[in-house]
């Protein structure tokens, strides 16, 4: 890899095809996202964007799933540290803007489990290929924090606000054919041929008028644009919510591995 991307140690970098730069979540934990990870997966759009060798990007995760979410040690610190609480908030909005702003289109290849930070790239992309089986889920009010990330402005969008309610309030987790059939993913196949297929999306986007799909991706962008000061809001009351008593009771569920007894109602 060039210089350019010597700042992102912890995000495997190839190219598989000509002008095509494949990123790969690669960690412990079914690609479980740190906070070294968080902050280069904010960081490395704009980067990307001033690369004239990347046509396409192609995001996809190693092993068994896409990503698992937010490592226990990035919650932790969420739960913990006022500090970290406003370095993630930051991160977090640079993740999803810059994902916004940078006009190389993006291909997504979504396979096993696919939750949190990393889902938030992988619904954002400008095309996501999912495998049948994948299981799509945004856990944020399981874990006793308010949807945050991209999902306010994402989800509405693609499969509509009641679909949207009804799977952000329930955590109830999505399969790939579902996702596909109410519109959440852009293409649906089998799970053993998810990497090429987006391989083959991205090999003919990077083959493409280059001018013509960067323009077009910003034009339809501004879609996520004009929500802004819903996804600020979002990410405030996710923050705010793990300065508070239920997001310590979400974390210590998922660790001891048992539902969540979440202490009581809180003004809203």
């Amino acid at each position: 890899m060039p210089d350019r991307y010597a700042d992102f140690p912890d995000l495997t970098l190839d190219r598989p095809a000509d002008h095509v730069l494949r990123i790969t979540l690669d960690a412990p934990g079914l690609n479980a996202v740190s906070p070294a990870v968080h902050r280069q997966l904010a960081d490395v759009w704009p980067v990307v964007d001033r690369d004239p060798d990347v046509h396409v990007v192609l995001l996809r995760g190693a092993g068994k799933g896409f990503s698992a979410g937010g490592s226990f040690d990035l919650l932790r610190e969420m739960v913990e540290d006022e500090e970290a609480r406003a370095r993630v908030l930051r991160e977090a909005r640079d993740l999803v803007l810059n994902v916004i702003a940078c006009s190389t289109p993006i291909v997504s290849a979504l396979h096993g489990p696919a939750v949190g930070a990393g889902l938030a790239v992988g619904l954002l992309a400008d095309i996501s290929v999912v495998g049948r089986t994948a299981t799509i889920i945004d856990g944020h009010t399981r874990l006793g924090v308010a949807a945050g990330d991209h999902a306010a402005i994402c989800w509405p969008l693609l499969c509509g606000m009641a679909k949207a309610k009804y799977l952000l309030l329930t955590c109830d987790p999505l399969s790939g054919e579902e996702a596909e059939r109410i519109g959440l993913v852009s293409l649906c196949v089998d799970d053993d041929e998810v990497q090429d297929r987006a391989l083959a999306v991205a090999t003919q986007l990077a083959g493409g008028a280059q001018a013509a799909l960067r323009y077009t991706k910003h034009t339809l962008n501004h879609w996520y644009r004009a929500q802004t000061a819903t996804f600020d809001a979002s990410l405030a009351y996710e923050m705010m919510g793990f300065a508070g008593p239920d997001a310590r009771e979400g974390l210590a569920s998922l660790t001891e591995k048992r539902p969540p007894r979440f202490p009581g109602p809180a003004g809203a």
